[in-house]
């Protein structure tokens, strides 16, 4: 047991009510009455508490203390930490003490929820979880260059704040009070491993020396976790878990192909196991930067409903499952690896459910976008001679391959329209400007394989003299400004060449149509010169511009439509 005079030097003269005392009533060194029960986690339990000297509700976790001598220089260890960091970014640490039963670490209180807990009720768009991300990098930045590091850094130590708008930040990386200090001086003996091992990094889960490498993998799987609703490291059981620790894990890309490129690849490298070869914090937050715009926001905290019903903003008129449960919640403990005291498990209750569409929704996008294709192998196999298979056949394959892979499937139905043209239809022209029509898309919507189709609903609606409905049903399918944007500029394009090649007036007849009587099917040169020429040289700049601009104005209408028809 410590002494009386550790306690004091520590604790000032203050004391803490004896243990029989009522946990929620208890004043702990001397000025923290405790009241709610806030949560539990790996190494204790979190209490709201009321500071009786400041006049101010403070958060007190309270972490079992043996009171030995190796424990209380780890104190003063951490204390000297936890006051090296003042950032925004990072929950303030005010006070760190102990005395004969527990050390209690008193930190600010804020007014917001877990990521853990948002993301288990689908509270977080892509958006969102890159801005979270760039704002621990600029949290662990700090820390590191201080000499601190994390060791703990999980969704469930990370807070988004009440009133991200506010200009306080947008989210809080709290519990450095199991930091370690990179110069050297471990907060525990040689060995011991602490953390929680579903978000841990190979070397510190070998208990190897850590450094700022080990926060960075942990910050990518928090992220990755945040972004496909699995943590891939998790298993049924601490064995299970403890076992995939420092395996090769799935790349992002595969569990989101939507997401940008750059962001997987950098979150991935971020996860390899060596920790020599994780890029540093400062290329994760610029590519978080240099993607946001890319990312959908939509169901994220952006949505007036999803703010007020996570309690992120002041004015709340109603409550919620999350709101009480936030509120008043009680977590089960830890689970404990057998035999390994500091090895934990975070709390696998409420396992992290997926965020992305739920399953009717997505299996109706699938099908739409898998018969809008086969409507386009239709429609282009019809402009060639008769054919020598089945197109029935190949258009009910092309719906189940846009279904199941809609990129894939999609690239290589227009490829192999394409090539019959070319080579068995002996019409290179047509399949120039197939290709003209087709190429485009991917590159307007990289990211939205399954509204590759989408555009040939704008010479379909023009066909009936409705081609301006278009522009809401971009504004409505895009779930981002670049996606109703690339979705206007395809549609509009698509109509176009329809009028070239049907010569029919669907929005603009002010161009000659071409006609397929002219010859220039069989033609690349002519089809060049005489019906993808005109294409581009008959639109209307100013036009263009309203068309696209109506979809982006739109969007912004539909958007907040849909967050006030939110139950």
């Amino acid at each position: 047991m410590s002494s009386p005079n550790t306690t004091e030097r520590i604790a000032g003269e203050a004391r803490t009510e004896r243990v029989g005392t009522t946990p929620a009533r208890r004043l702990v060194l001397g000025r923290y009455r405790l009241g709610e029960r806030l949560g539990a986690g790996g190494f204790g339990v979190v209490w709201q508490a009321h500071d009786e000297r400041l006049e101010r509700d403070v958060a007190v976790k309270t972490i079992p203390f043996s009171g030995g001598a190796d424990d209380d220089a780890r104190i003063q260890r951490e204390a000297v930490a936890a006051a090296r960091l003042n950032h925004p970014g990072i929950v303030a640490l005010y006070e760190l003490g102990h005395d004969d039963h527990a050390a209690y670490l008193v930190s600010e209180l804020v007014d917001g929820a877990t990521l853990a807990d948002l993301s288990r009720e689908g509270a977080v768009s892509d958006r969102d979880v890159a801005r979270i991300g760039a704002a621990l990098c600029d949290a662990l930045e700090h820390a590191h260059a201080r000499g601190v590091v994390h060791r703990d850094v999980k969704p469930g130590n990370v807070m988004v704040l009440a009133e991200p708008a506010a200009g306080a930040g947008f989210a809080k990386l709290t519990d450095f009070g199991i930091a370690r200090l990179a110069s050297g001086d471990s907060l525990t003996a040689t060995g011991d491993i602490v953390g929680t091992l579903a978000y841990m990094a190979p070397e510190q889960a070998e208990g190897r020396a850590v450094g700022p490498e080990c926060d960075v993998y942990s910050l990518a799987l928090t992220l990755y976790e945040a972004w496909t609703g699995t943590n891939p490291v998790r298993g049924n059981s601490p064995a299970a878990t403890a076992r995939q620790v420092g395996a090769p894990l799935p790349p992002l890309r595969r569990q989101r192909r939507d997401l940008p490129t750059a962001l997987c690849e950098v979150v991935d490298a971020a996860l390899d196991p060596d920790p020599g070869y994780r890029p540093p914090l400062s290329e994760l937050r610029e590519v978080f930067a240099d993607t946001e715009d890319q990312l959908s926001d939509e169901g994220g905290l952006v949505e007036p409903e999803i703010i007020e019903r996570f309690g992120l903003t002041a004015v709340t008129r109603r409550g919620t499952r999350l709101t009480r449960m936030l509120r008043g919640r009680q977590l089960p403990p830890p689970i404990l690896v057998p035999g390994e005291e500091g090895r934990h498990l975070e709390d696998v209750h409420g396992e992290l459910g997926s965020r992305r569409q739920p399953w009717p929704a997505l299996i109706a996008g699938r099908a739409a976008a898998g018969l809008a294709a086969g409507l386009l192998v239709l429609l282009g196999v019809g402009l060639g001679p008769e054919p020598s298979f089945a197109v029935g056949t190949a258009a009910l394959v092309v719906v189940a391959a846009v279904a199941l892979l809609p990129r894939v499937g999609w690239i290589a139905a227009a490829m192999g329209v394409g090539a019959w043209l070319a080579t068995e239809g002996g019409q290179e022209g047509t399949a120039l400007v197939l290709t003209v029509a087709l190429l485009p898309i991917p590159l307007l919507l990289p990211r939205a394989g399954l509204l590759w189709s989408a555009p040939i609903l704008a010479p379909l609606l023009g066909a009936i003299g409705l081609a301006p409905l278009f522009v809401g049903a971009a504004a409505w399918l895009g779930k981002s400004v670049w996606q109703r944007a690339g979705l206007a500029i395809a549609g509009l394009l698509w109509l176009r060449i329809t009028e070239v090649l049907t010569g029919d007036d669907l929005l603009y007849g002010s161009a000659p149509p071409a006609s397929p009587s002219a010859g220039w099917e069989a033609s690349v040169v002519d089809a060049t010169r005489e019906a993808i020429e005109p294409v581009f040289t008959s639109i209307d700049p100013l036009l263009a511009i309203a068309w696209v601009g109506g979809a982006v104005a739109l969007g912004f209408l539909v958007r907040a439509w849909r967050g006030a028809a939110l139950p």
